[in-house]
């Protein structure tokens, strides 16, 4: 047992032997690496404790397990050169679920010649005083539908009812001069009015979260015997110039929510967005063309993305690439030799207007928030102190010793005054003589 019995046999494993004070050598070397050391912790400390509070975004990627969710699409395109009677919306999915002529949450807004927002339209009217004049002919008035297939209630009190009965018997609505409803409402004026201005459509639709398509097309879209047509004659006999030209001033996919809950999160998730660098590909592209027959398309695949955050906050999302592809109608489907001699055939009838195919990828990008853990932090102010508290001493103790050894070498060197030259004269016979100093 050591002198002091059990104490001093434990103070034995002391691995931080002391010294003492009187034997302690100070130096202005060490005085500056003290300085340059305490410096050097803590503005280490100081980027650590920024990097312990940054908060940090982790991508990652799942398998999307999601069925049967709905997905909403929100648009907002300007054609210039197509009024807004002749602008027809029409969505269809490859589950069969079509949408013909979309005007639920929709909005289509009459755009001048020079580019001015003259009037805005809901649920597809052509003008509000159509609906008056509706409004005030005799309750018990019941018009005819001309041998086209009358809606539910049997008459055609509007020209729109006429011109919908038409499109479901599959003929064309060329000649609403001989129409009593439309000559009463003065639609033929209307459309005149109308035939050299533009339209702005927007709003938002819901969809099934499968392929499926939007058009935007001339007419309105009906099925005749399974296959997709358009009434093109009101279009194509026009005589103003028009066509598909367009700029997309809004077009992204959303979760489907209510109102409310939108609006309380499209905040955080637009600013989550541009920090992750998520942009919308189609927004603000303009596509332009001189040709009435002209097809423009846009083949979009979407990827579900999930917003976490570091509250537990979940809100979902989507993000989207997209290829265009343009065709001129005016050949027709028969095959045709490019100017590098390649020949192009279409396996189906194209039609003018702008089509957006959309495809839902099988992933999702889920963008979680993290922060470095207290423990992380400690951890490493412990191993700057320590790490920079070693390397100065190290060089603290190189320092001093080679200053030791240099000091030592002047005190026991030939310049001491004990010391002996060598004389670098030797005499005739050869013999080296010192010469004391």
């Amino acid at each position: 047992m050591g002198r002091n019995g059990l104490m001093g046999t434990f103070q034995g494993l002391d691995a931080f032997g002391k010294t003492m004070e009187d034997v302690k050598i100070k130096t202005r070397t060490g005085a500056l690496l003290t300085f340059i050391s305490l410096s050097i912790i803590l503005s280490s400390m100081m980027i650590e404790f920024i990097d312990y509070r940054r908060i940090h975004v982790e991508p990652s990627i799942e398998v999307d397990r999601s069925r049967g969710e709905k997905l909403v699409i929100d648009v907002d395109v300007t054609f210039p050169r197509i009024p807004c009677y002749l602008l027809a919306l029409d969505v269809m999915d490859i589950s069969g679920e079509q949408q013909h002529d979309v005007t639920h949450d929709i909005t289509k807004t009459r755009v001048s010649k020079e580019g001015y927002e003259l009037e805005t339209l809901r649920n597809g009217r052509l003008v509000s005083d159509v609906e008056q004049a509706s409004a005030n002919k005799d309750p018990n008035y019941c018009g005819s539908c001309y041998g086209a297939s009358a809606p539910t209630s049997g008459c055609c009190n509007s020209c729109e009812d006429v011109r919908q009965a038409y499109i479901r018997k599959g003929w064309s609505f060329d000649d609403p001069q001989s129409i009593e409803q439309c000559v009463q409402e003065g639609w033929v004026d209307k459309v005149k009015e109308q035939n050299t201005e533009g339209c702005r459509i927007a709003g938002k639709v819901r969809v099934n979260k499968v392929v499926g398509n939007l058009q935007f097309s001339p007419g309105r879209a009906f099925r005749s015997n399974m296959v997709q047509m358009q009434e093109l004659v009101p279009y194509l006999k026009d005589s103003n110039h028009h066509d598909f030209g367009h700029i997309i001033n809004k077009f992204r996919f959303a979760a489907d929510m209510d109102d409310v809950q939108e609006k309380k999160v499209i905040g955080k998730e637009m600013m989550s967005r541009t920090k992750l660098g998520i942009m919308d590909p189609l927004y603000g592209v303009k596509a332009h063309t001189e040709e009435s027959d002209y097809m423009f398309q846009y083949f979009i695949k979407v990827v579900s993305t999930d917003l976490v955050y570091l509250n537990g906050e979940h809100i979902p999302t989507h993000q989207y690439s997209v290829t265009q592809y343009e065709r001129d109608l005016r050949k027709g489907d028969a095959p045709s030799r490019d100017e590098h001699g390649h020949v192009t055939s279409h396996g189906m009838q194209g039609v003018p207007g702008v089509f957006v195919n959309y495809e839902i990828s099988p992933m999702k990008v889920i963008h979680t928030e993290t922060r470095q853990s207290f423990a992380h932090f400690l951890t490493s102010s412990c191993a700057i102190i320590g790490g920079v508290l070693t390397v100065a001493g190290l060089v603290d103790s190189f320092i001093f010793s080679s200053s030791k050894r240099l000091g030592g070498r002047m005190e026991d060197g030939f310049a001491a005054p004990g010391g002996k030259m060598v004389s670098p004269f030797l005499p005739a016979g050869g013999i080296r003589v010192d010469r004391q100093m």
